[in-house]
């Protein structure tokens, strides 16, 4: 290990996943590293939820792409297997349709043969659309694993090789729609555009890859919930010597001469530090995190202008008794693109919403007590930006969730069922975990705010600081939120090695330190 009088201490602000990730990769590469974190547990909006003797993840549910999380622990000499369980969903998911029920899996050939019996005439053009998202996919990738900092990183190799494939001047919907015949058929292949909390009818075309990483790399469930990760991660930064300090809030950055100096914590302590990597929510940070002044192009009067995502209303339920669901299901109104224009555009609620369910007990028996299940229950909503008033809206769409369910043969009894029950809204997301305009999936994805339009991973307006998560490039899910952590780590390191007179001192040192 290197001796602490030569090591760079960085200092994260918020224990997310993308504070977490940055946090493990910069602890296991050298670095002397602080976590501070406003609540009392890691993880932030994607933070572990206990009711009684039920556990939930809060926020995200849909893990993809297991190989990134793999490849950030094997950088600092570990195996994301010796402290996670995975297992992988086959179906993916259950879509529902009124009569019809779409279970795709990751088996191009018993995919085919499904929507050729549920959606006759579309079965070739769902095998095209794998092929060609293929292609489309390895020209993307790279895109979101480096940093776009600069109006010339539009004019290097790779960007200009996947200009022609990024579909930039349509939309997720309207590529779609090239692919397939049956309505329900596109809602299928452009729901995941929520992930970005977006209308698959405006965000761009680029985005049909999500669904392509979906059917082409699965969904894994971790035993214990998706915050396992988060956990795993806080266990390394930790056995490297960082230190996690939860309930531990930031006041600010302390900055001079448009240079991070440290941070001031609420109990008015000042910690200095060399990097300050920021992973709390972006609008939230640059509208309370600096003092007045500071910033120039993130102001909050700049930031008001901004288009954020949709938010989501949330019931943690704890049930008695199984429930006969499939590990994620989805259940889509009769006019979705009413629903998503509600939801985005006229910011109302909808008489008809779509809903997630997620019932992970049914494979994973450490979220609840042996024969009782942990149901998580997701409607989205209009963020903040609308005229809804959710102090009196709170009951009446806790009782059309309610109702919802229990249209749901499976549901019909859920109400006797009830043990332990939590909602939380678009006010709750803001109130109590400073998710900005309670937009709970960020900054939206549009052109205005993508790539170089977007926050930057070194952020522009102040030396030594650095972003990580949603609200910065390449953006919000879990793989670009990890992506994001690892830019910016290297981003760190290679300033450090720029301007250090021993730059082999903040290199890979992966074999430092022990396992326990």
């Amino acid at each position: 290990m290197i001796p602490n009088q030569q090591r760079k201490r960085a200092t994260v602000i918020g224990a997310g996943p993308g504070g977490l990730a940055a946090a493990m990769l910069l602890s296991g590469q050298g670095y002397d590293v602080d976590v501070y974190e406003k609540q009392p547990v890691i993880g932030g909006r994607s933070a572990r939820l206990e009711l009684g003797e039920y556990r939930f993840d809060r926020g995200a549910t849909f893990l993809m792409m297991p190989q990134l999380i793999e490849e950030m622990f094997d950088v600092v000499g570990r195996k994301l297997s010796d402290y996670v369980e995975m297992k992988e969903l086959t179906p993916l998911y259950a879509l529902n349709f009124g009569d019809k029920v779409f279970t795709p899996s990751r088996n191009r050939e018993d995919t085919a043969a499904q929507i050729k019996e549920l959606f006759p005439g579309n079965e070739d053009n769902y095998l095209r659309f794998m092929r060609e998202e293929e292609v489309k996919f390895g020209k993307v990738m790279p895109l979101l694993r480096r940093p776009f900092g600069k109006l010339a990183d539009y004019l290097r190799k790779d960007a200009i090789s996947a200009l022609p494939k990024l579909d930039i001047n349509n939309t997720v919907y309207g590529i779609l729609s090239r692919y397939f015949t049956d309505e329900r058929l596109r809602w299928a292949f452009t729901f995941q555009s929520k992930y970005l909390g977006m209308s698959a009818w405006d965000c761009p075309g680029t985005f049909t890859i999500l669904s392509f990483i979906e059917h082409h790399y699965g969904l894994f469930h971790p035993i214990g919930g998706v915050n396992r990760v988060f956990q795993a991660m806080a266990d390394v930064v930790e056995e490297y010597g960082g230190r996690i300090h939860t309930s531990c809030p930031v006041q600010q950055v302390i900055v001079r001469n448009g240079r991070a100096e440290g941070i001031l914590l609420e109990n008015g302590e000042r910690i200095e530090t060399d990097h300050v990597v920021v992973n709390a929510d972006f609008a939230h940070a640059v509208n309370h995190l600096f003092e007045p002044g500071v910033l120039k192009k993130y102001t909050p009067e700049k930031m008001k202008r901004k288009k954020f995502s949709c938010s989501t209303a949330m019931l943690y339920l704890g049930v008695d008794g199984n429930v006969d669901l499939p590990h994620h299901s989805i259940y889509f109104p009769e006019d979705y693109r009413l629903n998503v224009d509600e939801i985005t555009k006229h910011k109302v609620l909808s008489a008809d919403p779509s809903l997630y369910i997620h019932n992970p007990s049914r494979l994973d028996s450490t979220l609840a007590p042996e024969g009782k299940s942990a149901l998580y229950v997701l409607m989205p909503t209009p963020n903040l930006t609308g005229d809804i008033d959710w102090e009196v809206e709170r009951e009446n769409v806790r009782e059309a969730m309610m109702k919802r369910m229990e249209s749901i043969p499976e549901l019909a009894d859920i109400r006797s069922r009830i043990e332990e029950s939590m909602m939380f809204t678009p006010l709750d997301w803001q109130n109590e975990l400073d998710v900005y305009r309670g937009a709970t999936f960020n900054m939206a994805h549009n052109l205005g705010q993508m790539m170089y339009l977007r926050p930057h991973n070194q952020f522009e307006e102040l030396k030594k600081v650095w972003l990580v998560g949603g609200g910065t490039h390449p953006g919000s899910g879990l793989p670009t939120i990890f992506e994001s952590a690892r830019i910016s780590v290297k981003l760190i390191q290679e300033e450090d090695a720029r301007t250090s007179s021993k730059p082999s001192s903040y290199v890979k040192t992966a074999e430092a330190g022990g396992h326990s």
